[in-house]
């Protein structure tokens, strides 16, 4: 179903931040329950989340294989995927809770996002809007992820 290919790049900027003490909020992960984009109560409209980071691309999950955290409902293509996420959900979600990326870091605000238009960068899962959105995140990574922690924590405030 899914065919497009983002580059994963998994760094030691995580392995870094992790050894410098920082918060798992700053590192894009401790969502709450209502801070996750969904469509109808699923999450990344039913693709399964764990399949970014085995597969190298977004599979379509089933609810045969669905777990319920953090206020949604997660689909998995496989019992071993929904196995691994429930172990460490965190490890798997996508940060800023599935909004754009972009969006959070750029305009400060939430929008919806396409499984295809994704990226794993530092082991983090991130989505965006469209194509062009993607673009646009793309040529400076670094800079919307680290304005996009900054800017998380009042984003979700301001829309809860």
């Amino acid at each position: 179903m899914f065919t497009r290919r983002r580059t994963l790049l998994l760094g030691a900027g995580a392995a870094a931040l992790a050894a410098s003490g920082a918060s798992a909020f700053i590192f894009g992960r401790g969502v709450e329950e209502g801070q996750i984009f969904t469509i109808d109560g699923i999450a990344i409209r039913g693709t399964d989340p764990v399949a970014y980071f085995t597969e190298g691309q977004p599979v379509a999950g089933s609810a045969e294989f669905a777990h319920d955290w953090a206020g949604a409902t997660w689909h998995f293509a496989s019992a071993e995927n929904r196995d691994l996420f429930v172990a460490d959900p965190e490890a798997y979600a996508p940060a800023y809770g599935g909004y754009c990326a972009w969006a959070v870091a750029a305009r400060g605000s939430l929008a919806t996002t396409q499984p295809e238009n994704w990226a794993i960068v530092d082991g983090r899962l991130f989505l965006n809007f469209n194509d062009d959105v993607q673009a646009r995140w793309d040529e400076d990574r670094a800079a919307f992820i680290e304005e996009g922690d900054r800017r998380w924590p009042e984003v979700i405030a301001a829309n809860s």
